[in-house]
C-alpha cells in the first residue's frame, strides 16, 4: 500500500508531464505548494520505489509503474467527481475538492460499482477523459476558445478545473461542456470575447477563454 502523500506526488508529476516540458523539482514544489526540500526527499523515495527516474539537471519522469499508479488515482478522482455532480448534485466549484479527499480511500470493488452505476463514462464533468481500468487514457486534442476566430461556431468539450471560483462563474453563465456557441466578436490585444448562445450573448475575458476548450474538428465557418 502506498501512502496518500506518495499518490499525491505521482498524480501531480503525471499532470505536469502532460504539459510537455521536463518536470523539475521546483515545478513539483510550486504545483503542490510544498518546500523544495520536501520534494527532494520524496523524489529520492519514489526513485527507490521504482516509481520515477531522476537525473540531475534533467528533471524527473515517472516509470511505467509510476504512471499506472497515477492514472489509477486520476480514474478514482474523475469517477468521484462525476458521481458527486450527477448523483449527489454538488456544484462545480465543490466537486474537485471533495473528490481530492475521497480518491485515496475507495476500494477496487467500490470503483467498479461506481463505474457501473454511472454507465461506464469516458469523461468527467469538466470534460477531462477518465482513464480506463487498464491504465489507458484518451489523448486531449482541444483548442482554447481564445484561439477561435469571430464567425466560427464550436462546442465546448472541457474546462480547466484549476480555479473553483472560475468554475462557479462558468456554471452561472452557462458555459459548460456540451454547450454550443458562436464567437461573435473578439477585441484586439487579448481583450474580451463576445459569444452567442441559444439563450443570448455572453462576454468573457481572455483568461477565462484560455481555460475553455473546444473540439478542434468542430470549427465551422
Amino acid at each position: 500500500m502506498l501512502s496518500q502523500a506518495v499518490e499525491d506526488y505521482l498524480k501531480a508529476i503525471y499532470q505536469l508531464q502532460e504539459e510537455g516540458e521536463p518536470v523539475s523539482t521546483s515545478d513539483i514544489a510550486r504545483s503542490m505548494d510544498v518546500s523544495s526540500a520536501s520534494v527532494t526527499n520524496m523524489v529520492k523515495r519514489l526513485a527507490q520505489l521504482g516509481l520515477l527516474e531522476h537525473e540531475s539537471y534533467r528533471g524527473v519522469k515517472l516509470t511505467t509503474t509510476g504512471e499506472k499508479v497515477a492514472l489509477e488515482i486520476i480514474r478514482h478522482h474523475r469517477l468521484l467527481e462525476l458521481y458527486l455532480r450527477e448523483v449527489m448534485g454538488y456544484s462545480w466549484d465543490k466537486i474537485h475538492e471533495e473528490a481530492e479527499h475521497l480518491e485515496h480511500h475507495i476500494s477496487e470493488e467500490f470503483e467498479e460499482k461506481l463505474d457501473e452505476l454511472l454507465g461506464y463514462p469516458t469523461h468527467d464533468p469538466h470534460g477531462d477523459p477518465i482513464p480506463t481500468r487498464e491504465g489507458e487514457i484518451a489523448e486531449i486534442t482541444n483548442d482554447p476558445l481564445s484561439g477561435v476566430e469571430a464567425g466560427h461556431s464550436v462546442v465546448i468539450q472541457r474546462v480547466s478545473d484549476a480555479d473553483p471560483e472560475m468554475l462557479a462563474y462558468l456554471e452561472e453563465i452557462g458555459l459548460l461542456p456540451g454547450t454550443e456557441l458562436t464567437v461573435v466578436e473578439k477585441a484586439p490585444f487579448h481583450g474580451p470575447i463576445k459569444v452567442q448562445l441559444q439563450d443570448g450573448e455572453r462576454v468573457v475575458g481572455h483568461r477565462i477563454a484560455c481555460n475553455i476548450f473546444v473540439e478542434s474538428d468542430s470549427l465551422v465557418s
